[in-house]
């Protein structure tokens, strides 16, 4: 009996217990039910946050334009090709939603993808996927390709990337963007990142309630802060004359051997970048040939040789210690501590003037007038030109040089550009004194900043740093510049184009060795050429420097004089003596899109001659471009709609002419000698295969 009424006992403990604990329980319930914070947590802001979604809505980057309004960087969709393995996604099986056959797949992907067939099959063939990627960054024009093939299980990812047009064109000017790891472009060299907050303008957000599933709930209310686009960007760039460089580079990288070289072609009136062109190079879209990160006009710096003569000879007229007729001992000269200055031919020629000294790019020449100067005023007179300093160029690492000099052999190494260091955007903004009679102004590559509505944010213009001479020194150092060219050395002569007159001045510098010295092999040098052009009225500079090139001084000329005539032509450059007819000159119009035979027949009634590239009824493509004037009798180059191309007459043609031709039709070409165009592999009249290389036999 006692037993039975300790069971019981115990069983109204039990309960006893359990009823107050559910009480407990209750009243916590009821407690968290009506506040809002529990044990320091706000329980409203935690539900919210574990049902809350922020997602970044990125803005769309500002595009890069020429000063032609050509495109040359732009925002465009992006996609990642997928492919869905899992059998399970296919509940209908009139309509797959996963890879049936992953050979023929694969097959038909392969040349598409620009991917190995046994990669893409290894790929589909992975076992417990539900799902693999194929490849990354394929255009819109890819995947309406593969969309056309109509296989089951392949879709798409969309994203932005970066696009360039022209692929490998003025690569370290525009530098690259791409998108970092949260999804956002990012500028990484050149204009692209040196403009990177103005180009990639204002993110914005939103902010919404998601199920279970992370999807938004409809008819919920969400906060969004639209995203602000960035800013459009319009360079001095002038797509004719970066077609120009971009072709002469090619030309030397065809024929010679160099370690790098680099050229730049500059409006000196305002101290516009026109073009600048460089090997080594890469291609914008791809970055599989970036080799280096410096970009040779702004990060490159080196002796720069006998163009130094210019300034030399220079603050000694303007210093009043020149005098042209004066007679002096070529050859060599002693310095007080025994060093010996040669000419570059060792031996000199003979008793000549100061003013032939310079026309014969003569080392004692410059010595005797840098002697007479002194150390402190030759520096002063190079600093006011802006060597040793950066020019401030819109460009990411740009380097400063090094001009300290003080000893009497510094001072006259010096003097001809040996011991001190500079780079190829300094050497153009202290050329640009010569185009505006003393006054140097600051080279810049961005003309204006636009918003996304149109209006002008900034604009860019001509930037005077300062009168460093006098005109009457600067017409003196032009008239040697010009004996330079015409009375100097055979080779010099080589330089002058065909259509406007050119005055410059050649350098040849050693390579400073990393064990003290100087290198001593055969090539071992950095030659260079610095011009001016036209010299009735001189507006335009051009500068190229190439290291240990394997070449002569003609084959740099071959390539300058070009370059000039090319850029004449493309900037209608006529010079007053030439009384050229104005009513000869013609502005072209936008051709593409246009029918050709129409096309062809006005501009042969103006008196022009199209180069018809191929058979089809519609213009893709034209050389020169619209709003460009030329000449009546200049080639107007029409690529049509054609899927196959004969080869005209090129007979005569320039050597830049068969350039422009094989690379607006995107041929790989060899070229022979140098000069007019002789004959080519292909016939007249054949077609032209763009797979192989097209040999070019040029009259030397």
């Amino acid at each position: 009996m006692k037993r039975k009424n300790s069971i019981h006992y115990n069983l109204k403990l039990t309960m006893l217990g359990l009823s107050f604990l559910f009480v407990l329980i209750a009243a916590k319930l009821v407690y968290v039910a009506v506040s809002n914070d529990v044990d320091g947590t706000d329980l409203r802001v935690f539900a919210d946050n574990r049902n809350t979604a922020t997602k970044t809505l990125y803005a769309s980057r500002g595009t890069i334009y020429d000063r032609n309004n050509n495109i040359l960087a732009v925002d465009t969709n992006s996609y990642t090709v997928i492919a869905y393995l899992e059998p399970s996604r296919t509940t209908n099986e009139t309509n797959p939603q996963h890879v049936l056959d992953k050979e023929t797949t694969a097959r038909l992907l392969a040349p598409v993808l620009e991917r190995e067939e046994s990669v893409l099959l290894e790929l589909l063939s992975r076992e417990n996927l539900y799902q693999v990627e194929l490849k990354r960054g394929i255009t819109e024009a890819k995947k309406n390709e593969i969309i056309a093939l109509d296989l089951p299980g392949i879709d798409f990812l969309q994203s932005t990337k970066r696009y360039y047009p022209y692929g490998n064109y003025a690569s370290y000017l525009l530098g690259y963007a791409k998108a970092d790891d949260e999804g956002e472009i990012q500028g990484e060299m050149g204009i692209e990142q040196y403009f990177n907050d103005t180009l990639k303008g204002e993110n914005g957000s939103i902010t919404y309630q998601r199920d279970l599933y992370g999807y938004r709930i409809p008819n919920v209310p969400y906060t969004q802060i639209e995203s602000k686009s960035g800013a459009n960007l319009y360079l001095t760039l002038d797509q004719d004359i970066q077609l120009v460089l971009k072709n002469a580079i090619h030309d030397l990288t065809s024929h010679y051997s160099f370690d790098w070289a680099t050229i730049t072609v500059m409006d000196a009136k305002s101290g516009a970048i026109l073009g600048s062109s460089n090997n080594p190079s890469f291609d914008l879209n791809t970055r599989e040939d970036l080799e280096s990160y410096l970009n040779p006009l702004v990060s490159y710096t080196y002796e720069p040789g006998s163009v130094m003569k210019i300034f030399s000879f220079m603050d000694a007229i303007e210093k009043g210690v020149y005098n042209g007729e004066e007679v002096f001992r070529s050859g060599s000269i002693e310095l007080s501590d025994g060093t010996k200055i040669k000419d570059f031919n060792n031996t000199g020629w003979g008793d000549i003037t100061f003013d032939t000294g310079f026309a014969y790019s003569s080392n004692v020449a410059a010595t005797n007038l840098a002697l007479r100067l002194g150390a402190k005023e030759l520096r002063e007179f190079y600093e006011n030109l802006g060597f040793g300093k950066t020019t401030g160029i819109e460009l990411p690492g740009e380097l400063d040089g090094k001009i300290a000099f003080q000893y009497e052999s510094e001072l006259a190494t010096a003097s001809f550009g040996q011991g001190i260091t500079v780079t190829p955007i300094q050497m153009l903004q202290a050329l640009s004194v010569l185009c505006n009679d003393g006054v140097m102004v600051k080279p810049y590559l961005v003309s204006k900043i636009v918003d996304e509505s149109g209006s002008v944010l900034e604009e860019f213009g001509r930037t005077e740093i300062g009168q460093v001479a006098s005109k009457e020194t600067v017409q003196k150092v032009r008239d040697l510049m010009y004996k330079m060219i015409y009375d100097g050395f055979s080779s010099s002569r080589e330089f002058a184009p065909s259509n406007v007159s050119l005055i410059g001045k050649t350098g040849t510098a050693q390579i400073a060795s990393p064990k003290g010295g100087y290198l001593t092999g055969e090539y071992d040098y950095i030659k260079s050429f610095a011009g001016v052009f036209p010299n009735d009225n001189p507006q335009y500079v051009v500068y190229i420097a190439i290291k240990k090139f394997v070449g002569g001084t003609s084959d740099i000329a071959r390539i300058v004089k070009a370059v000039v005539e090319e850029t004449a032509k493309a900037m209608h450059i006529v010079e007053t003596k030439s009384d050229v007819d104005e009513s000869k000159i013609i502005t072209l119009s936008y051709f593409i899109s246009k029918q050709t035979e129409i096309i062809v027949d006005d501009l042969t009634k103006k008196g022009l001659v199209p180069v018809v590239l191929g058979d089809g009824k519609y213009i893709v493509n034209q050389y020169p471009f619209h709003q460009q004037k030329v000449l009546q009798g200049a080639k107007v180059f029409l690529v049509t709609n054609s899927v196959q191309v004969k080869m005209p007459d090129v007979s005569g043609y320039s050597t830049n002419e068969i350039v422009t031709l094989c690379n607006l039709l995107g041929v790989p070409y060899q070229l022979n000698g140098y000069g007019k165009v002789v004959s080519t592999s292909v016939p007249t009249g054949e077609f032209i295969d763009k797979t192989s290389i097209l040999e070019i036999h040029l009259e030397k």
